[in-house]
């Protein structure tokens, strides 16, 4: 599928923008500098993103503005993938780097094969429960407010996700590399969990990338800077007054 490009989603009806997002940036800080810029700029717009990246992740992060916004549910529907690394041998709360190490565990009986073999049987459909540590919702709060608190909501309803590939790229242990191709709705973290689980060991997600959405690639993309100076230069599209 060929990859498209942020001038190529423009519209006089509001914008698509791709942006890169930085990492310990929430996805909501992104369209909060976005937002600002276009107030800065004279123009009053909506703007929405599609697709949450957790504070650790970096990556492609799609924003839509104006009559766009009606759009983000079909972008939501589209694969995405992501490249990062999993660090074996010990797991964390939050199931990445945003909280510390416990259960530590010895590593040095695991081998390539072992590893890749693993990767290749969560191939296919599945479901996946939500971790605490998430922006779902429960009784009106976020999962991630209740975790803070130190509380566990056990019911939390799975869900019906599809790894379409699961690719290790590389073993340096206790790192493992991977490219990962999923449907909406997956958690790369719980993957990264119950990928250490399953080798017997533990894991964690220590660096994650979203490298594209459906067509839409971080190839494409500018930095949260590039496009702040881009809407302040005029360089995207504008949004139409009272949009």
């Amino acid at each position: 599928m060929q990859e498209v490009g942020i001038e190529q989603v423009c519209s006089d009806n509001g914008t698509f923008l791709l942006v890169d997002k930085p990492v310990d940036w929430t996805s909501f800080d992104v369209v909060a500098k976005v937002r600002n810029a276009y107030r800065k700029s004279g123009l009053k717009c909506k703007v929405g993103h599609c697709g949450t990246l957790d504070p650790k992740a970096t990556g492609l992060l799609i924003l839509a503005t104006g009559g766009k916004t009606r759009e983000i549910s079909g972008l939501e529907m589209l694969d995405k993938v992501y490249e990062g690394t999993i660090r074996l041998g010990a797991m964390t709360e939050s199931h990445d780097t945003e909280t510390p190490e416990y259960g530590h565990c010895d590593i040095d009986h695991l081998d390539h094969i072992a590893i890749r073999a693993a990767a290749a049987s969560f191939i296919g459909p599945s479901f996946q429960q939500p971790p605490m540590h998430s922006a779902v919702r429960h009784n009106g709060k976020r999962l991630y407010e209740l975790a803070r608190k130190g509380q566990v909501v056990r019911e939390r309803k799975a869900r019906e996700i599809m790894i379409h590939r699961f690719e290790i790229t590389s073993v340096e242990l206790p790192n493992v590399s991977f490219v990962l191709e999923v449907s909406k709705g997956s958690y790369i973290r719980v993957i990264a969990h119950e990928f250490g689980q399953l080798l017997g060991v533990g894991g964690y997600l220590s660096s994650l990338r979203r490298t594209s959405i459906g067509p839409y690639a971080v190839s494409g993309s500018r930095s949260v800077q590039e496009t702040v100076e881009a809407i302040y230069s005029g360089c995207v599209l504008p949004i139409a007054q009272g949009s």
